[in-house]
């Protein structure tokens, strides 16, 4: 059953001691259907993820004049990626400087804070660490700092032994990299508070509508006195159609096989990695105060474990970094054998998997026995203990890869092929953090669609 959703926040109270008195923050429960679906709009676009959202809500902003549709296949809006990550507001230390990722997650970041004090949406700016436990990571924490520093980053220091203790009293390290800037949030709330401004600006939201085909329109709508004004036919694999003039995809997990669907190649192919976190038990939150995070490994793929204070008022710990053996696949035995058979086949992650090969075992072996990856914890914190923690929830993240086996790291558009290649744009990958440079995001990718296209 497609549903059509509009304006509706109601109010929420916040878990956590937030930042802000918490106002009218939306929730997916509230939006119900309430008028029918047009057929055919001036821009239509698939995915409600936070990217899709955030894109959403800056074009509706930017051409009020125009009719917007948002598709997502799901019941509820941002429950993939946008609901299952750390909900950490990076402050943009990693990157190379210069780079379209550092310079989107500083902007983002400062956007972010600004929009959760005007909407009155709570956050916690708690800072994180940096910590180096051993003496050959300092060279590469010195190498951070100055990279942060060339990207604006706010605030950053280098402390000691003794100023680590000072934030962190149960925290041992040699030297660390502080970030007070760095903050958490509800990701998830305020990628649903980026629909109601959508919606409130006029836009519609149409969920439970899996799109299935991209393809030009043969002849107008039955009944329609415009002619071929809205050339673009979205079909879902009930037969439902919706018209538009033009198309942007930001599919997150499905984003090359959105791309596929209208004539493009697809690669980069996205290759799912789930990633499953312990969690603190409550009586023993007294350990972490803020984010607690190691020093990057370059030989490694991705970041390692670390401490992550949550909105609702628990601690994560980790994640690890395994194959998912499904795109939305959150638990350690959810199956798809299109999925895994897409992956496996993939010839850039076979690569991926010779180049990390100890690596990537490491992580599987962490994955069954938490004893291991609380070893690597306490590193950070000694007194931490396997008792302390339990399971926890778990994420999916979608890893672009190239058929090289190299993490795609940057972003990609993509058209389709012939008719539909001017009416069509796919955003391929919008690298992590997109949570956080989401705005930002949000704003490049609305540059990019006036660029391309005549609204």
């Amino acid at each position: 059953m497609i549903r059509v959703l509009n304006r509706a926040p109601v109010k929420a109270a916040a878990a956590a001691k937030p930042k802000r008195l918490v106002k009218d923050v939306p929730t997916i429960q509230s939006m119900v259907p309430t008028r029918q679906l047009h057929s055919s709009y001036d821009v239509a676009l698939v995915g409600g993820g936070i990217v899709g959202l955030a894109t959403a809500r800056e074009l509706i902003l930017r051409h009020p004049m125009l009719s917007f549709v948002l598709l997502e296949k799901e019941k509820e809006l941002s429950v993939h990626q946008s609901g299952h990550n750390s909900g950490v507001i990076h402050s943009g230390i990693y990157y190379t400087p210069g780079s379209l990722k550092a310079r989107l997650c500083v902007r983002g970041a400062t956007l972010a804070y600004e929009y959760c004090e005007k909407k009155g949406l709570p956050y916690k700016r708690c800072g994180k660490l940096i910590v180096a436990v051993e003496q050959e990571e300092i060279p590469r924490l010195k190498a951070l700092y100055e990279r942060g520093l060339q990207n604006n980053v706010r605030d950053l220091s280098i402390v000691d032994a003794k100023g680590i203790r000072e934030r962190e009293p149960y925290c041992r390290g040699i030297m660390a990299l502080d970030s007070p800037y760095t903050g958490i949030v509800d990701w998830r709330m305020v990628a649903l508070q980026y629909g109601t401004d959508f919606k409130e600006a006029g836009g519609t939201v149409v969920t439970e509508y899996e799109v299935n085909d991209i393809s030009m329109a043969t002849e107008s709508p039955a009944g329609s006195t415009e002619g071929m004004k809205y050339p673009i036919a979205l079909r879902d694999k009930q037969g439902n159609e919706i018209r538009c003039r033009y198309v942007l995809t930001c599919g997150g997990l499905y984003s090359d096989r959105l791309s596929q669907i209208s004539g493009c190649s697809r690669e980069p192919r996205i290759v799912p990695f789930r990633g499953d976190y312990l969690v603190l038990k409550p009586e023993k939150h007294y350990l972490v105060k803020g984010n607690i995070y190691p020093v990057p490994d370059p030989r490694f793929p991705f970041l390692g474990v670390h401490f992550t204070p949550r909105m609702d008022g628990s601690i994560w710990l980790g994640p690890n970094a395994v194959l998912a053996f499904k795109r939305e696949g959150y638990k350690v035995y959810d199956f798809n054998a299109r999925d895994l058979a897409d992956a496996l086949s993939f010839r850039g992650l076979q690569k991926l998997v010779l180049k990390n090969m100890m690596y990537g075992i490491g992580e599987m072996y962490r994955g069954v026995f938490i004893g291991a990856q609380v070893k690597i914890l306490q590193k950070y914190i000694p007194e931490l203990s396997l008792s302390d923690v339990l399971r926890g929830p778990a994420g999916v993240r979608a890893q672009a890869l190239d058929r090289d086996g190299n993490l795609v790291d940057d972003f990609v558009f993509d058209g389709g092929v012939g008719d539909v290649a001017s009416r069509v744009l796919h955003v391929r990958n919008a690298p992590s953090p997109a949570a956080t440079s989401s705005l930002a995001i949000g704003e490049m990718i609305a540059d990019e669609v006036e660029s391309r296209f005549t609204l």
